[in-house]
């Protein structure tokens, strides 16, 4: 099916010509420049240092920043080869960090790789029962909620790092940093006095870099330059660890970064683990669906093309399998790099694949001089990170829209902070839901033609009523005619049931007008069923006139249509009116 072929085939099959490839060729090396120092970062700060160590001791050559560029290898190369976008530049994301320390934390790296495994079947079956179309309807609120939340936690995670601090307990021992966020600000707030002024000048030197490059230089990859300048600062004034210093580098906490990828290494499943991890991986799943369509939506923009959402979304599922499989962590399509593609001159899967080349041969090369970096600057390219997924602006913005969303807001925002990104999104969705189900139920009405005439406003509307009035005028006596206006849904079936008890007698027949109703479920059917039968103990003949094709289509499946007769089913109020006056006799 074509909806499932890779862009890489078809730009191959369109012509790949030498201009192509040089273009994909500075763009993959630009990424790939931007991406080592960040995937390094990102693989610090998603496994915790109990976690690492028990790493080191099965595996001595697994560690954090190894991982990280493992991820961005790995599940780079299998989203270019494999994506439905010709410019998406995949791995490991700040978004998943959060929800990853959490999971390592608790279930250590074996749990982190069958989440990371869950979650790449969920995008995959995502993608193959076409649900790539259907991420658009996520509420604004939850996302920038969710991304908020997000942002503020690698802040509170990069503290430690960034100022240097050396959290031990009384016996002299280190002490992990929990997941949770209060417990976390405690700990960091307790040890406040071990602040090292050496790791804070690295760390705010390096954060002063980034944010003046990308103002006066934004084409400068800002993470390398921060990171290389303040390598080269620590050194030279002999401030790392390895030194004598304070300053932890990735040499003197990791022991540095291996030479080559592993082997391929299928994590321990068990039954118990994957029912436990189900939330946590859909949350992961759900995520990287959000972030890589949205990435692939802006590279659209840019570029004029159209993207795969379902063959993205495949191609999603694989990168996070691959990534499990060689001792990586959640990977998806990232907007900044794949802008920085874009604008270096990709505009080919080609430059993705280059990328993951590029990042391969770094590792190979460039391992021992990895040593040098300082945690501090790294955690001053997440913190950067950060404020740009914040979102800032548009978070504020969003405060001053409807109650209902910025309660929405509010929740996901403190939810994701508070207590972790898979409760944040879940209760937001469902809050979210429940708002948009009662300003429907707001918005749908039923009433007396006489109360619908009630509310118009313009010059259309008036001559409308005008209309109405006369044909309102001409109801027999005996009739009584209601319109339902919106859809007919649980949220206001129940207005439908008393209806008849408002008459002191009975009417001989009720119209019931729904050309307005484009839309009933399976409540509204019911409700419709049940005031047929109490116009049925009435005696009341009962007429639908102007029935839409979605609910005729639904009546009929469910076989409501046959207990109200064909001949009770009017094609609009005149011929409502026509049969009414005929059931009484009127001629």
């Amino acid at each position: 099916m074509s909806r499932y072929i890779p862009k890489l085939v078809v730009c191959l099959r369109e012509g790949y010509t030498v201009r192509r490839f040089f273009g994909d060729l500075g763009g993959g090396l630009t990424v790939a420049v931007i991406a080592l120092p960040l995937a390094m970062a990102l693989g610090i700060a998603s496994i915790p240092a109990s976690v690492a160590g028990s790493l080191a001791a099965e595996h001595p050559w697994l560690t954090p920043p190894a991982m990280g560029l493992y991820t961005a290898i790995v599940a780079g190369a299998v989203i270019s080869a494999f994506g439905g976008s010709r410019v998406q530049i995949g791995g490991p994301t700040a978004a998943f960090i959060p929800i990853v320390f959490g999971i390592a934390m608790e279930h250590g790296y074996a749990g982190l790789a069958t989440a990371t495994l869950m979650a790449g079947v969920i995008l995959i079956l995502m993608g193959v029962f076409r649900l790539g179309a259907t991420i658009k309807f996520i509420p604004y609120p939850v996302t920038t909620g969710f991304t908020a939340g997000i942002a503020v936690s690698i802040v509170a995670s990069q503290l430690k790092d960034f100022l240097g601090l050396h959290l031990v307990g009384a016996d002299g021992a280190p002490v992990s940093v929990p997941a949770e966020f209060v417990p976390k600000l405690q700990l960091l707030a307790q040890h406040i006095d071990t602040f090292d002024w050496r790791a804070a000048a690295v760390g705010g030197g390096s954060l002063a870099v980034l944010i003046v490059l990308r103002r006066f230089v934004p084409r400068l990859p800002g993470a390398i330059v921060a990171v290389v300048a303040s390598a080269v600062v620590v050194s030279v004034l002999g401030w790392d660890v390895a030194h004598g210093g304070t300053v932890e580098t990735i040499g003197s906490r990791f022991g540095g970064i291996p030479r080559s990828l592993p082997a391929p290494h299928m994590p321990g499943v068990s039954w118990a683990l994957v029912r436990e991890l189900f939330p946590s991986a859909t949350t992961i799943a759900i995520l990287a669906a959000i972030e890589s369509l949205l990435s692939a939506v802006v590279a659209d923009g840019m570029t004029g093309y159209r993207h795969k959402s379902d063959c993205e979304l495949v191609a999603q599922g694989m990168a996070n399998v691959g990534s499990a499989l060689f001792f990586g962590v959640p990977a998806t399509g990232a907007i900044a790099r794949t802008v920085a593609n874009i604008k270096s001159g990709g505009t080919t899967p080609v430059a993705g694949l280059l990328h993951a080349v590029f990042l391969l041969g770094f590792m190979l090369l460039l391992a021992d001089l990895a040593k040098l970096i300082p945690l501090a600057s790294l955690s001053a390219v997440l913190i950067l990170v950060a404020w740009n997924i914040s979102e800032i602006g548009h978070f504020r913005a969003l405060l001053r829209a409807p109650k209902s969303d910025v309660i929405v807001l509010v929740t996901t925002f403190g939810l994701t902070v508070l207590t972790d990104l898979t409760v944040a999104v879940a209760v937001g969705m469902v809050l979210a839901s429940m708002l948009f189900m009662k300003r429907m139920a707001e918005v749908s009405a039923i009433g007396t033609i006489r109360e619908e005439l009630a509310n118009g406003r313009d010059e259309a509307e008036s001559a409308r009523i005008a209309a109405e009035e006369q044909r309102h005028r001409r109801i027999p006596h005996g009739v009584e005619m209601f319109e339902i206006n919106g859809p007919f849904f649980f949220g206001v079936a129940d207005r439908l049931k008393d209806t008849l008890t408002q008459f002191e007698r009975a009417p001989r027949v009720f119209i019931l007008r729904v050309k307005n109703v484009p839309a009933i479920d399976a409540t509204g059917m019911h409700a419709l069923d049940e005031f047929r039968q109490k116009c049925v103990r009435s005696g009341t003949r009962l007429l639908l006139a102007g029935l839409h094709a979605q609910p005729l289509f639904a009546m009929t499946q469910a076989g409501l249509l046959d207990k109200f007769g064909e001949e009770n089913l009017c094609s609009d109020t005149e011929h409502a009116l026509e049969v009414a006056r005929g059931h009484l006799g009127m001629g």
